[in-house]
């Protein structure tokens, strides 16, 4: 299988997607590829930082080259549940109401400050990301596939800002932070081309259809016993560590299994290694747990840093 995924006609293009990205956004390719490595394992991607470090051109970069429609949902404090699923207006010509899809019909939905809004707005996207569904007056209605949300937030020192509630940071699969670039990056960037226009003059790599293959070939990745028990044996130590509030839950254990299958297929290997598991797990699990303490970059490196210490490698 190792050999069918170097040759198949997704691997190749999905290196490509990262190649090009890494030359638009400079410096972040470890960023860029636990990203990409979200999508391919169908979760959703929380960045939380300052503005301007290129958080929104992300978005919309990976729905550029990977030829997804995309939408934009601006948060802000006054929005409503039926701004981001949609709303019944009445057709005088039917006689009857017809429901109008809100953005979060979109392959690729760019949450924008997810948490200037407040919780009830935050709460529209609950069943989309879970069930990637949508009921709306008592109609179900299915989101587009693939489907992948990346939202992002200010720190919450600033002002008009309110914390995700816990069941709404567990819909991420992964949380990351861009930070400045470089010294040499930043000046590249100031002396280059507007970043806005370098993405509209780019062709898409990858369309859906091979975007949704190389979703199901990460399905495939062989996950060994050992490598399982090195997941199990990180779930039970958040469970028993007094430094946690509560452990991780099933799910969590899950989605870190899903991004570590993700990150060993964009290696070109059909299984997965202790190693995948140690990589991905900073972006997976720290913002799952509750410490009381630091929520700061510096309080997630940490929390996952105790964690790769404290539990050892089979």
């Amino acid at each position: 299988m190792l050999q069918t995924l170097r040759n198949s006609d997704t691997h190749g293009p999905i290196q490509a997607v990262l190649d090009t990205a890494d030359a638009v956004i400079l410096g972040k390719r470890d960023e860029l590829r636990l990203a990409l490595a979200c999508l391919l394992a169908r979760g959703h991607l929380l960045i939380e930082d300052v503005p301007g470090v290129g958080k929104t051109t992300l978005a919309h970069l990976l729905a550029r080259l990977l030829g997804l429609e995309h939408a934009r949902i601006q948060f802000t404090s006054d929005m409503l549940p039926a701004d981001v699923v949609g709303v019944s207006v009445y057709d005088r010509g039917r006689e009857r109401f017809r429901f109008h899809n809100g953005p979060i019909f979109s392959q690729v939905v760019l949450a924008d400050e997810i948490n200037r809004a407040t919780p009830k707005a935050q709460s529209a996207l609950l069943e989309a990301m879970e069930e990637r569904q949508v009921t709306a007056e008592g109609e179900t209605r299915a989101l587009p596939e693939p489907f992948f949300v990346i939202a992002t937030q200010n720190p919450f020192y600033q002002i008009g800002t309110f914390p995700l509630p816990e069941s709404q940071l567990d819909r991420f699969l992964m949380r990351l932070a861009l930070g400045y670039p470089a010294a040499a990056e930043e000046k590249a960037l100031l002396a280059g081309q507007d970043r806005r226009e370098m993405i509209a003059d780019l062709k898409p790599v990858l369309d859906p259809a091979k975007l949704l293959a190389a979703q199901r070939d990460v399905q495939t990745v062989h996950t060994a016993v050992a490598v399982i028990d090195y997941c199990h044996a990180v779930l039970q130590f958040t469970r028993r560590s007094e430094r946690f509030v509560h452990g991780l839950s099933p799910r969590a254990g899950l989605g870190l299994l899903r991004a570590a299958r993700a990150w060993a297929l964009l290696d070109g290997r059909d299984f997965v290694l202790p190693e995948d598991i140690q990589r991905v797990l900073p972006a997976v699990v720290p913002h799952r747990l509750m410490t009381g303490d630091d929520d700061s970059d510096g309080g997630h490196a940490a929390t996952a840093e105790l964690i790769l210490e404290s539990v050892p490698v089979p």
